[in-house]
């Protein structure tokens, strides 16, 4: 293995970058984790034991990947710049609990990527990606079942978001009824080579033992969010009737009064509205 430089002090990150005649790219979301206390905070809030089998997605530098590979079993890291990918197969060349993936995630084949129980996803997140992402790993067959990100902070915002809050909508209905989540550190710009234009902050996801609702078709339950969210200030009885003629009986069915509207809803009463407008 090549002896890398130490990629929490922004001095070396920017002459490793310069020797590798590389460009961080805005539109990848190529910002760099140089801060060894944030690190230590997304590493804690892992809970990594000898046992686990972690995924990373944009691993970068290999910063983290470096500290997941002391911490776990073995490793699985995507990497869609060819670039750095060439650079970590060189840097961990010797290391055979790494398994290099060279593409885009949101391409990748996640149900072979997660094919066994079990596995955790710890990863500084292109910021582009991150929701839709988190939103295609809570319906796998095998979810991860702890997942602790860092991700642009209004994201973070709406993965809590209550009922009745304006941030509240289809991202935290989809990933709340499978996960307990978390806001475990806001961070600065700072934090980051080259320093991203939004706040960040790590978020724990926790898997449920069952999800919230109940089973439910995961693509159905996806359509009707969207159908009632994109006129959220209508009541559902009016929003709903572009899915059945009369939503009054499956409102009724479920206990949700007629003139309530999308956003005051709770996750675990999407999945039987569903069953009932069936």
């Amino acid at each position: 293995m090549i002896e890398p430089p130490i990629l929490t002090r922004p001095s070396e990150v920017r002459a490793l970058l310069a020797q590798l005649d590389f460009h961080p790219s805005r539109i990848l979301g190529q910002n760099f984790l140089i801060d060894r206390n944030i690190l230590g905070i997304l590493l804690a809030a892992a809970e990594l034991q000898p046992t686990d089998r972690v995924v990373e997605v944009g691993p970068g530098l290999g910063v983290l990947t470096d500290e997941l590979l002391m911490r776990a079993s073995a490793v699985s890291a995507v990497e869609k710049d060819h670039r750095l990918a060439a650079y970590l197969r060189t840097r961990f060349a010797e290391e055979p609990r790494l398994v290099l993936h060279e593409g885009d995630i949101l391409e990748a084949d996640l149900p072979a990527l997660f094919a066994a129980p079990g596995h955790k996803l710890v990863a500084n997140l292109p910021y582009a990606i991150a929701a839709r992402l988190l939103v295609e790993l809570g319906a796998l067959p095998h979810p991860p079942e702890l997942i602790v990100v860092t991700i642009q902070r209004e994201v973070a915002e709406r993965l809590v978001a209550r009922p009745g809050g304006k941030d509240y909508g289809l991202l935290a209905i989809l990933l709340q009824r499978h996960y307990e989540i978390a806001v475990v550190k806001n961070i600065s710009p700072s934090c980051f080579w080259p320093p991203p234009e939004v706040q960040s902050a790590i978020v724990k996801l926790t898997r449920r033992a069952a999800p919230l609702g109940g089973a439910a078709n995961e693509q159905a339950l996806r359509e009707l969010l969207r159908h009632a969210f994109s006129q959220r200030r209508k009541t559902l009885a009016r929003s709903l009737r572009g899915v059945v003629v009369d939503p009054l009986p499956a409102l009724a069915q479920v206990g949700i009064a007629p003139t309530a509207r999308a956003e005051e809803i709770p996750p675990d009463r999407w999945p039987p509205l569903l069953r009932a407008l069936r």
